[in-house]
């Protein structure tokens, strides 16, 4: 089962206090292969349309909307693992230009992996008003490395309070894990 726990926002509208320009040293970075199994580890792969451990209607690994913009709903089936495969990077792009746009300092592959993993679950918004990320651009990388924890919560959708999520407390170590290793 995928847990996928979250409201992804789009880069589309957002005011932002960077220039959407790379300001990392390298060239665009992209999602290597070990980050695109982190990711579909931990949202494993549905072809229909099912409520997320946070109430959102999502498909395929993870996704919460098709490359049109439209959402997720009810009865939405994918035909294949391939079709969830395009949906997934086309799902996983604006993320990418993200991290590629908010982050100010050079990043290791595994540091630039870590942080799309929890960008694609958290959102862009999450990304760029994170203590992480204002840790990271002041060239902190220990201490930017400790602020994937708390990043641990989702909305109930019972209650709207704030709860622990075991899944994704399991997911932020991963992903600190991999931003620490070089």
């Amino acid at each position: 089962m995928a847990y996928g726990g979250s409201r992804r926002h789009s880069l589309s509208g957002q005011k932002s206090v960077y220039s959407g320009k790379n300001h990392n040293t390298h060239t665009m970075m992209k999602m290597s292969e070990n980050g695109l199994a982190l990711i579909k580890s931990f949202e494993g792969l549905v072809l229909h349309a099912y409520k997320d451990i946070a109430g959102i209607w999502t498909i395929g690994y993870g996704s919460t909307r098709y490359e049109n913009g439209g959402k997720i709903k009810p009865g939405d089936k994918l035909s294949s693992e391939d079709q969830a495969n395009l949906l997934l990077q086309d799902t996983l792009g604006q993320y990418e230009v993200a991290v590629n746009s908010y982050v100010l300092v050079p990043l290791t592959q595994n540091q630039y992996d870590a942080l799309v993993s929890f960008t694609y679950n958290l959102g862009t918004n999450a990304l760029l008003h994170s203590t992480l990320l204002k840790k990271l651009n002041e060239k902190d990388y220990a201490t930017a490395a400790n602020w994937f924890a708390p990043w641990n919560k989702i909305t109930d959708p019972q209650t709207g309070k704030k709860i622990v999520s075991n899944t994704l407390t399991k997911r932020r170590t991963k992903e600190s894990a991999l931003f620490k290793q070089l």
